[in-house]
């Protein structure tokens, strides 16, 4: 049977943003995710569990709390594993609410499937529990026989959706001398010019002052000075338009092409394969001359019948040449 390759391209193309609210981009100071974990066991395991004994010393410390007196040596089973445990705490979250929760094997488990995880204290960065967690451990994934599509199930890394509670909250402090601070996500120092100019204009009054390309500090008015919420949330539904630079993001294994819709190119002649260019005075010259820019290159490469491998080739080869003005990343 003769083997037949297709091959496909997906370009993907970024026109450049319009106005987002300034609460897609950036977040205030203070206001940030925690880290969480702990060391806990995995029971219920069908001898899929650990070999060795340290998760039944742990069990039989366990015991111990509920006055049973157990030998661990007596413990030794397949049935539980000891894992590690993990948990990211958002701003903001007080006692009771529940977080989602990872566990993943320590030692030589075959899987974690059908377990369940013992109470857990879970840690933050300053040795303090902010959290329990305990629950059923689902695995999730394929059990794959006849597609080679699908993943198969790594067995020895879970999760428990809702399977912590916070015990304790993470204290944070975002209003400091009268004054608030938010950071790009993407630091960028035009977007940042730009985001303080635009809450001056809506508040009317000069309280905003980009510091860098990533932080804008905001003075607090009077007005809202025993209503802090009220203007944060103002200050979140400011529209700004937003600035990014010109990069062009390839996947030789899928053949998927990203870009901005006006990254630019200068003058050059390319002669690749049966391929011939040419980019002068800033025109593609083809059948119909267009503005040189990455996108009018990659559709007047697939008009001649380029292959997605073709063009990542073509650009990379472009980008080495110094004729590709932006950013490369291969993936």
């Amino acid at each position: 049977m003769r083997k037949v390759t297709i091959f496909i391209i997906i370009i993907v193309t970024l026109t450049g943003f319009g106005s987002v609210r300034i609460k897609d981009i950036a977040d205030f100071r203070g206001a940030r995710d925690n880290q969480l974990f702990g060391i806990g066991v995995v029971v219920g395991l069908n001898g899929t569990g650990d070999s060795g004994q340290v998760n039944s010393t742990l069990l039989a410390n366990m015991a111990k709390a509920f006055n049973v007196s157990i030998d661990s040596d007596s413990l030794k089973t397949k049935n539980s594993a000891l894992v590690m445990v993990f948990a990211d705490i958002p701003p903001f979250y007080k006692e009771g609410m529940r977080l989602d929760v990872s566990v993943a094997s320590i030692g030589d488990a075959k899987s974690l499937e059908g377990g369940f995880l013992v109470q857990t204290p879970l840690y933050g960065a300053d040795g303090n529990v902010y959290a329990v967690a305990q629950g059923n451990v689902s695995v999730g994934g394929f059990d794959v026989k006849v597609s080679a599509n699908l993943q198969n199930k790594y067995r020895i890394v879970g999760y428990i959706p809702n399977g912590a509670i916070v015990e304790k909250e993470i204290p944070f402090e975002f209003v400091q001398s009268n004054s608030v601070t938010i950071l790009l996500k993407k630091p960028d120092f035009t977007t940042s010019a730009r985001v303080a100019q635009a809450i001056n204009t809506t508040f009317e009054r000069k309280i905003a002052k980009a510091v860098d390309a990533s932080s804008i500090k905001i003075e607090v008015p009077s007005a809202f000075e025993d209503d802090i919420v009220t203007f944060l949330s103002l200050v979140e539904e400011v529209e700004v338009s937003v600035d990014q630079p010109a990069r062009v993001v390839v996947n030789e294994k899928t053949g998927t092409v990203v870009f901005g819709g006006n990254v630019k190119i200068l003058d050059f002649t390319l002669s690749y394969g049966v391929f011939n260019i040419t980019v002068k005075n800033g025109k593609v010259e083809s059948s119909e001359e267009v503005d040189a820019t990455v996108s009018s290159l990659v559709s007047a490469l697939k008009n001649l019948g380029a292959t997605p491998q073709d063009i990542i080739a073509i650009l990379q080869t472009m980008h080495s040449a110094g004729v590709l003005l932006a950013d490369l990343v291969v993936m």
